[in-house]
């Protein structure tokens, strides 16, 4: 059964998370997704971190249902074939450095002049104006600047650990590039998407992160943020989590932990009065917790319907058996890698399914097929090869 998006081209030229997880959704939801990598070592992400047989699990993670072609933009035939795909397609990305592809000439009025329909995304860090905007950055800077290290702060600044600024542009700039399909669709043409890893930072860490930072009249009332709350509940053998947001869940988390004479004590009585004191809440009902197994105190708050669940490792997860019963996780062989474990696509649709069709590409595995294409024979993609303008 064909995906959402089947018989819509994509030709991606971009590198690292951000442009590569974003159009891999898209692929997953049917789209055909065309990679253009340089030649030599191609998307640097294919050697960073833990691999397997020289193929990095990042690159798996965010390439997936792709074809990888091999193409020099220094060359002029290079950016003749990228300019010539662009044309029989819907969608071209890039996430270069402002000024970068204008200078290549594939910039967008360059392509949009040859096809008017074409949905153009530049993807960046800083957005195409001020200071910054030509300097080079990855998530850790993003979370820097937008506040994020101090939201996650114990004492000192610290930074989540994985990145979630890549990610969240990644989805963002997947919905934004669907939402201008869908606008051509129904008349609105092509257009330029712009989208900056700075902008999606702050709106997504906006709503919980900077929720004092909105509030600009003199009479608001600020309190400690929502973050405070995301901390393990020590138990005898570890830890749990635990979620008691409502005030019906508040007192069912005492009553069930053997608290009761708390409900009266005014340091929590409202949800102010719980928020400010927060630390001494959770140190009182530490007191009992520490006493149990996490698996008795999650029973405990399972029968009080106190959100809470285990704190796992990451080599657990796939056991867990939620995980397991939702069949969030499939296991496939890939070509070079062997078995792989990946997430399913989350977005289940009911009508016209996403699924995994194809492992992540090898580097130039796809650039016979996809010039072949495009008119160029057999003896001509061997000449450019010889030449250095494909791979």
């Amino acid at each position: 059964m064909a995906g959402a998006l089947d018989g819509i081209r994509i030709l991606d030229l971009t590198a690292m998370i951000t442009g590569p997880m974003a159009t891999m959704i898209l692929a997953d939801q049917g789209a055909e997704v065309v990679k253009i990598e340089p030649p030599g070592i191609g998307d640097i992400m294919r050697y960073l971190g833990s691999n397997s047989r020289g193929i990095s699990a990042m690159y798996a993670s965010c390439n997936r249902n792709k074809q990888s072609v091999v193409l020099n933009l220094a060359t002029d035939e290079g950016k003749a074939i990228v300019r010539e795909l662009a044309a029989e397609s819907d969608v071209f990305i890039q996430n270069f450095r402002p000024g970068v592809i204008e200078r290549l000439g594939l910039g967008e009025g360059v392509l949009r002049a040859d096809h008017p329909e074409l949905v153009y995304a530049s993807l960046n860090a800083f957005g195409e104006t001020g200071p910054y905007a030509d300097r080079p950055a990855f998530d850790h800077i993003l979370q820097g600047m937008t506040g994020a290290a101090y939201v996650q702060r114990s004492d000192e600044p610290e930074y989540m650990r994985q990145a979630w600024v890549d990610k969240a542009t990644a989805v963002n700039a997947a919905q934004a590039i669907t939402a201008a399909l869908l606008a051509r669709e129904r008349g609105a043409g092509g257009q330029h998407l712009r989208i900056s890893m700075l902008d999606v930072g702050l709106a997504f860490l906006w709503p919980d992160g900077h929720s004092s930072t909105m509030l600009l009249e003199d009479d608001a009332v600020h309190l400690p943020p929502i973050s405070n709350t995301y901390r393990p509940a020590p138990t005898k053998d570890g830890a749990v989590t635990i979620a008691a947001v409502t005030e019906d869940q508040r007192t069912n988390l005492l009553i069930a932990m053997e608290q009761e004479q708390l409900l009266a004590d005014p340091r929590f009585s409202t949800p102010e009065a719980f928020l400010t004191n927060l630390d001494a809440f959770r140190e009182e009902v530490s007191s009992v917790g520490q006493e149990l197994s996490s698996e008795e105190v999650i029973e405990r708050l399972r029968e009080a319907d106190v959100p809470c669940g285990p704190i796992l490792r990451p080599e657990e997860v796939q056991h867990f058996p939620q995980v397991v019963a939702s069949g969030a996780l499939v296991e496939s062989e890939h070509p070079v890698m062997g078995r792989i474990l990946q997430p399913r696509p989350p977005a289940r649709f009911e009508g016209t399914p996403s699924e995994i069709r194809s492992p992540a590409p090898s580097l130039g595995e796809h650039t016979q097929a996809v010039l072949s294409r495009i008119g160029r024979s057999d003896e001509t993609i061997e000449k450019l090869r010889a030449d250095g303008v494909v791979g």
